[in-house]
């Protein structure tokens, strides 16, 4: 009896630590749907994870209920379905890395941040965004989430110690996010000229025609900006590798920690079902001979 009732004692601490391992994962779904709705506006991989996460929770649950009131079918379907949110959770990861194992900021000269090039991401991700459908979702999202708001930025004249809006130099040294330097301003290879940090001009002594298409995409047009230019769906898949990169390195802890306890669940249920066939765990059974009685 006793050792029944510490078989199942293991089994509710395992499904225990099993709940606590799924807020992360739950946390991390969350966080990605909290970026999709005001900084990335992509999606579509949020909600693979907050199902992973809500999944292992119930069935957490489900496994400590079996374990209290020991009932074995719930415990043989907790470590069926366990296995696949093991399955799922390992798909996420190699998913993850594999679509976001390209695609990095180009170093431009005298800029302080980097420049982003569409051709440099993996064809899967690319392919997403230049759907036009898809695109016209993402670009309104980056508008109506005002994501260039935070591009003005005013200094303090020394002479006048009045505020005036930021030099060239100064705007050149800022450290602008993905979507900033994609979306917000025109690519550095068009050469305009820096008016104000969404406004720009073409400049006389550059030729009108440039190989980069996106020089002719900006508009000055504060709704407009750079939002249909190449250089924001790159900026866009910048800011969505580093937030899924996050994730996944989380997920990855996780995901060991899970196996772990996974394998410790799969033998306290075995110990489990021995102790209820009244089997012996960890000896084998020995009978013992009678000495013969007959003698010569």
């Amino acid at each position: 009896m006793l050792r029944g009732r510490g078989s199942t004692s293991v089994l509710g601490i395992i499904n225990f630590i099993t709940f606590l391992i799924s807020i992360p994962i739950l946390g991390g779904g969350i966080w990605l749907a909290s970026r999709a709705n005001s900084t990335d506006c992509i999606r579509f991989l949020q909600w693979p994870i907050i199902i992973v996460g809500l999944v292992l929770m119930v069935i957490s649950l489900m496994g400590f209920a079996g374990a209290c009131y020991r009932q074995t079918w719930l415990l043989r379907l907790y470590l069926f379905a366990m296995f696949f949110v093991v399955l799922a959770l390992l798909f996420f990861i190699v998913f993850a890395f594999a679509v976001t194992d390209r695609g990095d900021g180009q170093v431009v000269m005298n800029r302080r941040f980097f420049e982003y090039q569409l051709s440099d991401y993996s064809g899967w991700l690319r392919e997403r965004v230049n759907d036009p459908q898809y695109w016209a979702t993402i670009s309104a999202c980056l508008r109506d989430g005002h994501a260039c708001a935070g591009m003005r930025r005013f200094a303090r004249d020394p002479n006048t110690g009045m505020k005036v809006p930021e030099t060239p130099d100064m705007f050149y040294a800022r450290d602008l996010s993905p979507i900033q330097s994609g979306c917000c301003k025109p690519p550095s290879s068009c050469a305009f000229t820096y008016m104000n940090e969404t406004y720009w001009t073409q400049n006389p002594g550059v030729p009108t025609v440039v190989t980069d298409p996106d020089c002719s995409r900006w508009s000055n047009d504060q709704q407009m900006l750079c939002f249909q230019c190449d250089s924001c769906k790159a900026g866009v898949l910048a800011g969505i590798k580093k937030s899924w990169r996050k994730v996944a390195i989380l997920n990855i802890v996780v995901l060991i920690i899970l196996v772990i306890v996974y394998v410790a669940g799969c033998a306290a249920f075995r110990n489990a079902k021995r102790i209820e066939n009244d089997e012996p765990i960890g000896m084998a059974r020995m009978t013992k001979t009678q000495p013969s009685r007959f003698q010569l």
